[in-house]
């Protein structure tokens, strides 16, 4: 059983336009813009054979899979017309629906920093003299949805219309990540996120892609104004030969092949107006040969390298396919598929997770520390490794090595990190794994090959 669901929030509504707290209070509706933004959703979307749509039944989500559904209907009449459902509706903010940010903020401030800072323990008093706890019931309502989706849609693909915090704990449940780190997801308008299930909750799940913006003109997602801390670039190396081949490489310095180089063309002509300040990258040629692509378009830009952001060490594996591993290490490469954090890899120069964890993870830090604090937020493009960069998304997502395979990450993909106030603070994970400048589709299509 496979079940492909891709998320989409809804487009600007007239209260994000006016910067109010929305919650389940359903008087705000799309603007002009919300309605283009869903249409261009539609556009993206167009062709993909979906089996069900579910939407939230607030006017603004509503609105959003209507206008996403007509204009799928043009290629595919069949398909079906959204279905609503109360546990995707937004979060339950009873004392501050229709106030301003800036309004709730003043009225209850500790109450508010809450809010972002222990959203797990965030509470408000009721006038029954109860206390609701908004991200938690949230979450519960995501896991309760999916509990009752997922058997209905095995092998099928389907799409859900909702909202900002409805989704990030969509997304977040699926991970098994829980309402404490709710703030370190990020969905922005009419965005498209993608999850693939292999059964039900709590079996394995892949994060394809999180927080597409680039259909809507929009390169990367915009950094939050009350961001003040660095954005990193994560990006993954192009295609190799042995990538295309299925063949495991690690710290053998095999170079891009040609497409490689095209999709390295392809992230640079993607990238080129976002402004770079700063880049690092592996000391492999297949990373560095991609960041170098990339800043064609950035002069100026100097180009540091670090031996820790080398892909994981693979040992005696290091240059063979599956099937020569399956015959000369019997169960060892179904162990690394089921359970990564178990696997000490072979031979001279293998390595485990947690070495990879803890060498990826402090020269990671040390990027982030070295441009936090700046007179301004900066940009930094950092050029990795599939399992480096795995390791990092998981880390910035407060997941383990156990976590390894949820994230995908292909050839020339994009991903970004957001510090809103520096290294001393959360990060948050605003994009993964961004690969539609490569196909012109928001399925990554990349190789498959190994490590």
């Amino acid at each position: 059983m496979k079940t492909r669901v891709i998320i989409v929030r809804h487009g600007q509504s007239t209260y994000n336009l006016k910067k109010l707290i929305q919650g389940q209070i359903d008087l705000s509706v799309l603007t002009d813009l919300g309605i283009q933004q869903a249409q261009q959703v539609g556009a993206t979307l167009k062709g993909i054979p979906f089996d069900h749509v579910y939407c939230s039944p607030l006017k603004r989500a509503n609105q959003t899979a209507n206008e996403i559904v007509s204009v799928l209907k043009t290629k595919l009449p069949d398909t079906p017309d959204p279905e609503t459902v109360d546990t995707i509706k937004e979060i339950d903010m009873p004392l501050w629906e229709g106030l301003s940010f800036k309004e709730a903020k003043e009225r209850d401030p500790e109450m508010f920093q809450a809010w972002y800072d222990d959203p797990a323990n965030f509470s408000m008093p009721l006038d029954d003299g109860s206390t609701f706890y908004p991200v938690r019931s949230l979450y519960d309502r995501a896991a309760q949805f999916w509990q009752e989706t997922l058997p209905k849609h095995p092998d099928q693909t389907i799409l859900i219309v909702a909202h900002s915090a409805i989704n990030r704990g969509l997304i977040a449940t699926a991970l098994g990540l829980g309402p404490e780190r709710h703030e370190n997801l990020h969905q922005a308008n009419c965005s498209i996120s993608i999850l693939n299930f292999s059964g039900a909750l709590g079996e394995p799940v892949q994060l394809e892609s999180m927080n597409l913006t680039a259909h809507m003109g929009e390169t990367l997602p915009t950094m939050r104004s009350r961001y003040h801390g660095p954005r990193l670039m994560l990006v993954r190396h192009g295609e190799t030969e042995w990538n295309r081949q299925g063949r495991f490489q690690g710290q053998i310095d095999i170079p891009l092949n040609e497409n490689g180089k095209r999709q390295g063309e392809q992230a640079a002509e993607f990238l080129k107006d976002v402004h770079i300040d700063a880049a690092v990258t592996s000391s492999l040629s297949r990373p560095k040969e991609t960041a170098e692509l990339i800043l064609r378009h950035h002069s100026g830009v100097d180009l540091a390298e670090m031996d820790d952001l080398k892909e994981i060490g693979h040992g005696e594996w290091e240059g063979m396919y599956e099937s020569e591993i399956e015959s000369g290490y019997p169960g060892m490469l179904q162990q690394w598929q089921a359970s990564p954090e178990t696997v000490d890899m072979p031979g001279e120069g293998g390595e485990n997770l947690e070495q990879v964890w803890e060498r990826a993870i402090a020269a990671w830090n040390q990027i982030v520390a070295q441009y936090s604090h700046t007179e301004k937020p900066v940009t930094v493009l950092v050029a990795a490794h599939d399992a480096i960069n795995k390791a990092i998304l998981c880390h910035v997502a407060g997941l383990g090595p156990k976590a390894f395979w949820q994230f995908k990450q292909g050839n020339g993909a994009v991903s970004v990190i957001d510090y809103p106030n520096g290294v001393e603070s959360a990060p948050v994970l605003t994009a993964s794994n961004i690969t539609i400048h490569l196909s012109g589709s928001v399925f990554d299509k990349t190789a498959a090959g190994a490590l």
